[in-house]
């Protein structure tokens, strides 16, 4: 397979396990990697380059460009990435069509096929800014940068209450229960337990809600939405973690605002809805 497809071997056995192969029109499974074939058979590799599918009528926001990375704008109810075989709709779908990059046969990041050249993620409801890699020396650098907390993450937020004006949150979470996800604050000495930080800045307040700038000095799954309703302001908007802001806003008002590291520096304003909800709440 990997002769026939000019790939590594390791993208080879993605390919199995994607189902792209076929062996004498039957199709291959990952478990058919140590099968012995002769020239007699028939070994078809199909469209396994193209599984992330290519949509250039879907809008991309591009922020900022490099030879090795783009910065995009995700807008909210937008996925990063495709889950399955064929799926459109997301980011990734719309940058494949403007970069070839993440459409070929080498994937761009150890895990690549559909997450290609996605270095980190925003939940689906979450809008703002989001790096890809254009290249694999990039995106292991990026995933080091990422883990050693050196990219500037700051977020915009609409909280309820009153928060101090400025303040830090340094909890262990953990993930309390998969499909749909959930995370909690927990105890240090629990499995699965992992320290976070996190600062904040009230900006401006009004008489149920106020937005707040979050500086992220790590990345954990929800966790500004997490930390913020276990501190008892939970963001509006959140049905996961916000069952008394879950009415105040049509989906969670959570945006990516900054983000810089080495010479990416960039900056998304926040989106439409985000400035209508803030407008409602007096802010």
């Amino acid at each position: 397979v990997a002769a026939i497809a000019g790939v590594s071997a390791a993208h080879a056995r993605r390919l199995l396990a994607g189902g792209w192969v076929t062996v004498n029109e039957q199709p291959a499974a990952a478990r058919d990697k140590g099968r012995a074939v002769t020239d007699r058979d028939a070994v078809v590799v199909g469209a396994g380059f193209d599984v992330v599918v290519p949509e250039p009528e879907k809008p991309l926001a591009v922020v900022q460009q490099a030879d090795q990375w783009v910065v995009v704008d995700k807008p909210a109810g937008q996925h990063v990435h495709p889950l399955n075989p064929g799926e459109t709709g997301t980011l990734l779908n719309a940058a494949a069509a403007r970069f070839s990059e993440w459409v070929g046969p080498e994937p761009v990041g150890r895990e690549g096929g559909l997450r290609s050249g996605v270095v980190h993620r925003l939940d689906g409801d979450t809008s703002g800014l989001v790096v890809l890699a254009r290249d694999l020396a990039m995106w292991d650098q990026l995933r080091e940068a990422f883990a050693q907390h050196r990219v500037q993450k700051v977020y915009r937020a609409l909280v309820v209450g009153r928060p101090p004006d400025t303040g830090r949150a340094d909890l262990h979470l953990a993930v309390t229960r998969h499909r749909p996800s959930r995370v909690e604050v927990v105890p240090a000495d629990r499995p699965g337990a992992r320290a976070t930080g996190l600062s904040w800045r009230v900006l401006d307040a009004g008489p149920r809600a106020v937005r707040v700038e979050v500086s992220l000095e790590t990345g954990f799954l929800h966790q500004i939405r997490a930390v913020f309703a276990h501190l008892g302001h939970p963001v509006l908007g959140d049905r996961v973690y916000g069952a008394a802001a879950a009415d105040m806003a049509p989906r969670q008002m959570l945006h990516a605002w900054r983000l810089s590291w080495q010479n990416l520096e960039a900056q998304s304003p926040e989106p439409k809805d985000f400035r209508a909800v803030a407008r409602k709440q007096g802010l």
